[in-house]
């Protein structure tokens, strides 16, 4: 069993910043890639950005130059710095974990922790 534990979310204005962080507990092994997808009502669930344990990073358009990843692995723990938000980065923001065991990969979603960007 994996736990991945959220915090940091919360309501901003718009402009503001964030950081949420994410730390992955338990039956922990070879963690390849960690990162964060959001989802807004009504819409589907998108990837924001990922980062592999080598630190190569990944992020949507709509978030570069605005959002950072990064990890720490020693605590099994991502992060993602939110700068500049905007009312459309309003999201439950979830933690996504991928592991990989004797060629079977392992996926675990954290329980989401809600952004919201508002005046």
């Amino acid at each position: 069993q994996v736990q991945l534990v959220e915090s940091g979310g919360g309501l901003v204005q718009p402009g503001g910043s964030l950081r949420v962080s994410c730390a992955a507990s338990g039956s922990i092994f070879s963690i390849n890639a960690m990162g964060w997808y959001r989802q807004a009502p009504g819409k589907q669930r998108e990837l924001v950005a990922q980062i592999t344990r080598d630190g190569s990073t990944n992020y949507a358009d709509s978030v570069k130059g605005r959002f950072t990843i990064s990890r720490d692995n020693a605590k099994n723990t991502v992060y993602l710095q939110m700068n500049s938000l905007k009312p459309e980065d309003t999201a439950v923001y979830y933690c996504k974990v991928v592991r990989t065991r004797s060629g079977t990969t392992y996926v675990n979603w954290g329980q989401g922790t809600q952004v919201t960007v508002a005046s």
